[in-house]
């Protein structure tokens, strides 16, 4: 793909990017953005829409994503911030090949519980794997009272510090550490969009806040259900989303109100099934009622 095959939507404060991440990631201005999010295809196999996540040597994966995340380093500004993500397999490859190429400050599991048999002749994976990356670590955005979650010591056992003076409660609040319980995205969430590794708001919400500020310019190059857009746009940010997909570039182009149609078709939220199954049963009731 060439940059003249990029479609660009939206405007100044939201733009939305159909087309290859790299390719994409080369029209944006170096050192400009403040915030990247990154949360690639895992090599796992994943079915995207007919697309399937997955290459055919892990040297081919690993050499493309080599390509993307040196890319998001120059776009990054002196004191921006760098999330990445990806599967638990790939994840020590990132984190060698970053390390002398930015600062990684934390590594932090992305935890959650499944409904469903995970494994049964090996332990199966309950987390994701995420990088905090900073390319200052002494100049960098961090809003630790945006995010402050309950201590359960102080806020529950409500245990005494004898090592102040004078002595006194534990804080009732504090920095979240680097295990990270939200809930994966269901079917039945009123945020679920139809994708199938989309990254929940809560998740994307303690990030933006933490690592921006209002008027902030916040990037995802693998946008999907193009959550981190939308997150950006209720917290103030600005926004840049890249996806290859034109049926999730719909997706995005709706959730962050840029265009009503596309390509003649209007823009709507395609009802689940039990919300079918209500809509005909209220034109049931309705017809036995009249």
């Amino acid at each position: 793909m060439k940059t003249s095959d990029l479609k660009f939507f939206g405007d100044g404060n939201h733009k939305v990017i159909l087309g290859d991440a790299v390719v994409a990631l080369n029209t944006i201005e170096d050192n400009s953005v403040d915030l990247i999010f990154a949360d690639p295809p895992y090599n796992i196999g994943k079915n995207f829409n007919g697309y399937k996540d997955k290459w055919n040597k892990d040297e081919d994966y690993l050499n493309w994503c080599y390509k993307w995340l040196d890319l998001c380093i120059k776009k990054l500004k002196p004191n921006g911030s760098f999330y990445v993500m990806t599967s638990t397999q790939f994840m020590p490859f990132y984190d060698i090949y970053l390390r002398d190429k930015i600062k990684i400050l934390s590594r932090i599991a992305w935890y959650y519980d499944s409904s469903g048999v995970q494994a049964k002749k090996y332990y199966g994976s309950l987390y994701e794997p995420i990088l905090f990356c900073v390319k200052d670590e002494d100049h960098y955005t961090f809003n630790a009272k945006n995010i402050l979650v309950e201590a359960k010591t102080g806020a529950k056992r409500r245990l005494i510090d004898y090592r102040k003076n004078p002595p006194q409660v534990y804080s009732s609040e504090k920095v979240p550490g680097n295990v990270w319980e939200f809930s994966r995205v269901r079917y039945r969430m009123d945020e679920y969009e139809e994708h199938p590794t989309q990254k929940p708001i809560a998740l994307l919400e303690r990030i933006i806040k933490a690592s921006s500020n209002k008027n902030d310019l916040v990037l995802d190059p693998f946008s999907g259900t193009f959550t981190t857009s939308f997150v950006a746009k209720q917290l103030g940010r600005r926004s840049i989303g890249i996806e290859l997909q034109e049926d999730y570039i719909k997706i995005g182009l709706r959730r962050l109100e840029i265009q009503k149609e596309y390509n003649g078709s209007k823009l709507a939220k395609e009802p689940r099934s039990f919300e079918k199954q209500t809509c005909t049963q209220q034109k049931e009731l309705a017809l036995f009622n009249q």
